[in-house]
């Protein structure tokens, strides 16, 4: 590996180890080290990390990576990042601290803000953080910054999660990695899987879910801005990101959640109208896209009736053109389904209202789902499971639990089973039968 001249910035620096000599109490740095040291010696991990945060890595770019780090401009004496990630392209070099937190350990605002001001004194490009805290995006952080400690310098955040997610895609789908590369990654997987090396997914909701559950069922009115909102759409937040990694994991291709363009750019403009939303319908929603799937993944949680709705919507094949047929084309895709949980909405043209209907009713009988107009086909279905936890609703780790089995259940029964109708493609005319085209007389 080539060295790369440390930087001015930089009074002490330790290459970063696969197999760090560290003490046994020292998970926050041994886990550091084995990520950095991967992501030096991994080109595909690197590029895959690094371009997270909007570095392009191609193949003459270098990445020198360094634990135990010492800076020559420090604020406090006790200011010691865990680590540096030096990537130079050509003459252009970019840099970014690390600050991880590891276990229950969670990210110090005023602490990042001192980090950040560092960064901008010793021209340092980015500030990195990796924590079992979870964000939608690597620009959407899970500690509130001031917007002026900002300025200038880059804040960016991935989770352990995000990182294990990231190394288990590229040995599922990627054949390019060498033998010693896949050794390499494969170590660090089977380290980061452990229970000894702190990195865990999100196992519970906030401290106040219970409250406000119970609050919900009693009827309360809940306040937009009051704590318990606020740390519940947070909560959720994470949530939502640990069952995309979960998905993707399992599907071994990349699921991602379905942000508008103005909370993908503005993470505190989601937070308030997650919270709007909460306080209005007394609901947690989200949407997960799968790639190639026939439509988005939808996710409810209903307070008031303590109950977890996935589903997704097909529309209705055209060239079908009796009700029955096209219902019947839909149950063929859920042979394999379990009916005790589904159901089916049947979506109606103009002002017919919809119907709804178990998946077993349907099976006996399709009228099930009908309306009073025979002729009328449908133009659209929505899928759903419906699950009703009851008193486990409110329990903070079994909500968690619960939707964690639910989601990948349901896509596996039915997510994956779907099929959007197509047209079929037009067909050229077979000249032979087409009778010519008769010519006007001058």
């Amino acid at each position: 590996m080539q060295k790369t001249a440390l930087p001015t910035f930089l009074k002490q620096g330790s290459r970063a180890r696969l197999i760090p000599v560290l003490a046994d109490t020292s998970k926050e740095n041994r886990a550091t080290s084995v990520f950095l040291s991967c992501l030096m010696a991994v080109d595909d991990f690197g590029s895959r990390l690094l371009g997270t945060v909007g570095q392009r890595v191609g193949t003459r770019a270098k990445i020198q990576c360094f634990t135990e780090v010492v800076l020559e401009k420090a604020l406090k004496k006790k200011d010691r990042p865990d680590g540096l990630i030096i990537l130079e392209v050509g003459k252009r070099r970019w840099t970014a601290l690390i600050e991880a937190k590891i276990g229950l350990s969670e990210l110090d605002a005023e602490q990042l803000e001192r980090y950040l001001e560092i960064a901008k004194i010793n021209k340092i490009d980015a500030v990195i953080t990796i924590s079992n805290q979870l964000a939608a995006l690597p620009t959407h952080h899970p500690v509130k910054i001031a917007k002026s400690k900002l300025r200038g310098r880059k804040l960016f955040h991935w989770s352990w999660m995000h990182v294990l997610t990231q190394a288990v895609l590229l040995l599922d789908t990627e054949n390019t990695l060498d033998r010693d590369q896949r050794f390499i990654l494969e170590e660090m997987v089977r380290y980061f899987r452990h229970d000894s090396s702190g990195i865990r997914q999100l196992g519970r909701m906030n401290a106040e879910w219970n409250d406000l559950a119970l609050s919900v069922k009693n009827g309360a009115q809940l306040a937009k801005t009051s704590d318990e909102v606020v740390n519940a759409i947070a909560a959720w937040h994470q949530l939502q990101r640990d069952l995309c990694l979960i998905l993707t994991r399992k599907l071994a291709t990349p699921v991602s959640l379905r942000l508008t363009h103005a909370h993908k750019l503005n993470p505190e403009s989601r937070l308030r109208d997650d919270c709007q939303q909460l306080a209005q319908k007394v609901s947690l929603r989200a949407t997960l896209e799968v790639p190639d799937a026939a439509a988005p993944l939808n996710i409810t949680a209903d307070l008031l009736r303590r109950t977890i709705t996935c589903s997704m919507r097909v529309n209705a094949p055209e060239d079908k053109k009796s009700a029955k047929a096209r219902i019947s084309w839909l149950i063929r895709q859920l042979a394999d389904a379990d009916a005790s949980d589904i159901f089916v909405r049947a979506i109606w043209p103009g002002r017919t209202a919809n119907t709804v209907a178990s998946l077993g009713e349907i099976r006996e009988d399709s009228a099930e789902l009908l309306v009073e107009n025979r002729k009328l086909p449908p133009t659209a279905f929505e899928v759903m499971s419906v699950t009703d936890l009851a008193g486990r609703f409110s329990a903070p780790r079994k909500f968690v639990e619960e939707i964690k089995q639910i989601v990948p259940r349901f896509y596996e029964e039915v997510g994956e089973n779907l099929r959007n109708w197509m047209p079929p493609p037009p067909k050229i005319k077979d000249e032979k039968k087409t009778p010519p085209l008769e010519v006007a007389a001058s």
